[in-house]
């Protein structure tokens, strides 16, 4: 699964490229360190079997916020965000939705699966899959079935609740079963392709925020 450092590198670079003129080291540290906390259901899991994945790792922690940031700034007459923070903190709390939303939830969704509509729903759903371009098939994408004779789309592949689907983690190596002599991993890459990420996107914030400082020491000179 992508670990905290893969979900962080991600959030890093969506941050970077959608703070824009409002990028700064405060904004950015907002949105990655929202992006990880989502991983704390883990410790959650430790007491309550079945949170991973599911407390903190489903659509409505994101969805319901942003319901309520664009009520609150397109409809009401007097804005609760504007007022505190500006059209400086709007842009940072909506990053940081888009972050968590597709540099977590997402993620780990269309990587071994997540409890997506916990708790209206307590099913986690695995979108795994593959999109190819052949030149003897087209497009050929496995992560939606489509019925070819009745043209319905089939329900994503499911992998149990709550009280049956566990995720193996650094603080829980063996849901479920004793585990003091089990082995403690923190992956930080998995892969190549993670590690060339999460090596991008340290160095690609950094650089903004080395970039960011000197602009703002040349304003005040």
């Amino acid at each position: 699964m992508p670990s905290v450092a893969v979900h962080v590198a991600l959030a890093g670079l969506l941050g970077t490229a959608l703070l824009g003129d409002r990028f700064d080291a405060k904004a950015i540290f907002a949105v990655v360190f929202a992006t990880a906390c989502l991983d704390l259901d883990t410790l959650v899991g430790l007491y309550a079997p079945g949170a991973h994945r599911a407390l903190f790792h489903n659509l409505w922690i994101v969805l319901v916020p942003a319901a309520f940031l664009l009520w609150d700034v397109t409809r009401r007459d007097s804005s609760f965000v504007l007022e505190r923070w500006d059209a400086y903190g709007y842009r940072v709390i909506w990053v940081t939705l888009v972050t968590m939303l597709f540099a977590h939830v997402l993620l780990d969704a269309f990587y071994s699966g997540a409890n997506l509509l916990w708790p209206l729903q307590d099913r986690f759903y695995d979108l795994s899959g593959k999109l190819i371009v052949s030149n003897q098939r087209g497009v050929v994408q496995t992560f939606v079935e489509f019925d070819s004779a009745t043209g319905a789309i089939s329900e994503p592949t499911t992998l149990g609740t709550t009280e049956d689907t566990y995720y193996s983690t650094g603080f829980n190596p063996t849901p479920g079963e004793p585990s003091s002599d089990a082995e403690r991993s923190f992956p930080v890459a998995e892969t190549g392709e993670q590690l060339v990420l999460v090596v991008a996107s340290f160095v690609t914030v950094a650089f903004r925020i080395v970039e960011d400082r000197r602009n703002g020491s040349d304003d005040r000179e």
